[in-house]
């Protein structure tokens, strides 16, 4: 029999792999003990991105707690025992899609809804009618909840249990919906009755925004502007809630039509703040938000941010200057700054990952790759080997044997390589990736430790060279 220790250094190592599904997936075969381990640990998420067999077959396991006469055997486990995430979006979509008749749908809401349950996350859909605060149980499912997502057109009646339930929350992510006339102003109090929320997206996707909502929310996470360490929004705020949250971590930022100044940064203050993420920002509103961090940024993620060369140059001059602590950056990179970069490259000493994007549309000009290759093996830190390049057009083969050859006695690199199509809709100097490949081949792993190419980057997060995002298994 398999020592307590033993399992318990199993069970370590298996929760180190918990959001690796094919490796789960491989251990329940191994033995009863690895099963039992295993199990667990898929059940904690079930709606992660499955197939349609396995959605099937999850569907089907479901069912089959209803009663043990309809299975005919007892089952091995009682898998929603072991459920954390309440995604009613899945099984709303589940049971839409497989036309579960309302019958098995209310069963189905009953097995989840029990004292044999204790969940974490919460996930409401778009028109949700469930008092689920109602059902027996629910007290002591939900008193251990502490992520909730759901929309601004949640209906009161079911705001009401939520509001109950919320207490415990520490993560809130709030969808508003496309049609603000239907918009819950009440939805606040999910902010309001926490009593230590540390992260917060607000998230849209309409051309319109509803300013007078906003107000209200904003100025409700004000309570929490000691315990907030990350906020995630897509809209430039209304009020200036932010400088407020002066124990801020991260800070994401989109900005999906273009339309917004956001000069509310221009001012703004974050002293903790460690990582700055934005897309489609006005370069010029983040440079001096970057400027008055006081090193504490370790992640910069700046995409989709087009800006001439002198702002290119402002926004490198800010980081070098005031971040010696970063660790990862993702910019775009004008012809005319590589001096700047070398600067960046002798300043930032503990720059690990570079994820450098090119668009030399517009710019009446080829972007110099050798000049980019010679820079990276003359001044990067002995930290730095994980890198990313987007292009419109590929560097040469050439350009790329000399990188290579520079990077002896040097960390062996973790390199992917992207070309994405331009204004115009299609790539008219596609390479041909095999040739890329059999030169990294030629240098082998003391120089390219691991190498992606093209459409497959968009498979990894942006400063991940290793593990590739859920998917379907």
């Amino acid at each position: 029999m398999m020592s307590h220790l033993n399992i318990d250094t199993l069970y370590l190592t298996f929760k180190i792999f918990q959001n690796n599904l094919k490796f789960l997936f491989s251990c329940l075969l191994v033995n009863r003990t690895w099963c039992k381990l295993a199990v667990p640990l898929l059940w904690k998420d079930p709606w992660k991105i499955l197939s349609d067999t396995q959605e099937k077959t999850l569907l089907n396991v479901i069912t089959s707690h209803f009663t043990e006469d309809e299975l005919n055997k007892k089952l091995t486990f009682n898998y929603i025992s072991f459920c954390k995430h309440l995604n009613f979006c899945e099984i709303k979509r589940m049971i839409v899609k497989y036309k579960i008749e309302k019958s098995v749908s209310d069963k189905i809401i009953k097995l989840f809804i029990s004292e044999h349950a204790k969940y974490t996350h919460i996930y409401l859909p778009c028109e949700f009618n469930l008092q689920i605060h109602l059902i027996p149980g629910a007290k002591h499912c939900f008193s251990d909840l502490t992520y909730v997502k759901c929309n601004t057109s949640i209906k009161d009646t079911v705001l009401i249990g939520l509001v109950e339930m919320c207490k415990s929350i520490k993560e809130l992510k709030l969808e508003f919906i496309i049609n603000p006339s239907n918009n819950n102003y009440r939805v606040y109090k999910l902010i309001e009755v926490a009593k230590k929320i540390s992260h917060v997206s607000f998230l849209s996707y309409n051309y319109y925004n509803d300013e007078s909502l906003c107000k209200i929310l904003e100025k409700s996470l004000i309570k929490h502007a000691i315990t907030m360490e990350s906020i995630e929004i897509v809209k430039q705020p209304v009020t200036e809630f932010l400088s407020s949250l002066v124990n801020l971590k991260k800070l994401e930022l989109i900005d999906f039509y273009n339309r917004s100044s956001w000069k509310i940064l221009e001012n703004l203050t974050l002293p903790s703040l460690q990582i700055l993420k934005a897309a489609q920002l006005p370069i010029t509103a983040l440079i001096p938000l970057i400027e008055r961090t006081r090193g504490s940024l370790i992640e910069i993620n700046i995409d989709d941010s087009r800006h001439n060369k002198v702002n290119n140059k402002r926004v490198l001059q800010a980081i070098y200057k005031n971040c010696p602590n970063l660790k990862y950056l993702k910019i775009l990179l004008k012809n005319s700054n590589f001096v700047e970069l070398n600067k960046l490259l002798i300043n930032c000493k503990r720059l690990e990952g570079l994820y450098i994007l090119e668009n030399s549309q517009g710019d009446n000009e080829f972007f110099d790759w050798e000049i980019l290759f010679e820079t990276l093996t003359k001044s990067s830190p002995s930290n730095l080997f994980k890198f990313k390049f987007q292009f419109i057009r590929a560097p040469s083969l050439k350009s790329l044997r000399y990188f290579f050859k520079g990077w002896y006695n040097r960390l062996p690199m973790l390199l992917q390589t992207n070309q994405v199509p331009p204004d115009w809709g299609y790539i008219d100097m596609a390479p041909d990736w095999s040739k890329y490949y059999n030169l990294v081949n030629r240098y082998g792993d003391k120089i390219v430790k691991k190498y992606d190419y093209s459409w497959d980057i968009v498979n990894f997060e942006d400063f991940e060279w290793i593990e590739k995002k859920k998917s379907k298994i």
